[in-house]
């Protein structure tokens, strides 16, 4: 073991944080600033340089596209014979923010999550804090390690372990038919509007905001019009707790 990571693990004044990530990642962290980055939320955050803090925003963002790059893969290569439609739907299953909210809480993060204590009596706010952090540790990962560190990673320390692919692959998770359904149940009105993308970004990226009773309640972005959908639709669900109610 290289001796950064050595005196990060015995001698530094942080290492009982570093034992405690060592023990939720499997391995003893060089830049132990990278991961207590990703682990702070921009409630909690400071401006470093013109409008920009040192949360974990720019991590998540990094982790997000490294997370679905690898999982892309897997199912590629596990399923040889399914069509595009299959493959992005159980992706979007497998990087949804129900289950990294999950795997975040298995894993302990939410031990180490800094923010704001105010949240706390605002359940709707917190509702994508796990799965941020999780996608944000991602990122750490990768800047630190690479991708073919983050990969094995994230294959053998979370996916074979945490995520039963097969069950997924069964598990009716349609957020668009669930948050309209739930609206209809309510009498509220539902909307998915497609933005316009600022100046300067791919032409190709769908932007989807969802409005229930005029009231934006989730936004999501894809190069898939209807993956853009769905991501919108379950950030909609999460914020109106759509599964937390009882019908």
């Amino acid at each position: 073991m290289p001796f950064t990571r050595i005196y990060n693990l015995h001698f530094s004044s942080q290492r009982a944080y570093v034992r405690k990530l060592k023990n939720m990642l499997g391995f003893v962290p060089k830049n132990v600033r990278l991961y207590q980055m990703a682990f702070r939320h921009k409630s909690v955050a400071i401006t470093i340089k013109e409008g920009v803090k040192n949360s974990n925003e720019r991590l998540e963002f990094l982790g997000d596209a490294v997370l679905g790059s690898v999982i892309a893969e897997l199912l590629f290569k596990l399923y040889p014979y399914k069509d595009e439609g299959f493959l992005t739907e159980l992706r979007s299953k497998i990087v949804s923010r129900a289950n990294l909210n999950q795997l975040s809480r298995k894993l302990g993060f939410n031990e180490l999550i800094e923010y704001d204590a105010r949240m706390v009596s605002y359940p709707n706010k917190q509702s994508s804090l796990l799965g941020d952090a999780f996608e944000a540790v991602v990122g750490a990962v990768y800047v630190e390690r690479g991708y073919t560190f983050t990969k094995d990673f994230l294959l053998n320390r979370i996916i074979k372990p945490h995520v039963d692919i097969h069950t997924l692959e069964i598990t009716e998770t349609n957020f668009k038919s669930r948050l309209i359904e739930w609206c209809q149940h309510y009498g509220k009105e539902v909307q998915f509007v497609h933005l316009d993308n600022p100046a300067g970004e791919s032409s190709k990226l769908f932007s989807v905001e969802v409005l229930v009773d005029g009231s934006t309640c989730g936004e999501g972005r894809d190069f898939n019009k209807k993956s853009a959908e769905k991501l919108a639709a379950e950030k909609a669900c999460e914020f109106l707790r759509v599964f937390e109610t009882d019908d």
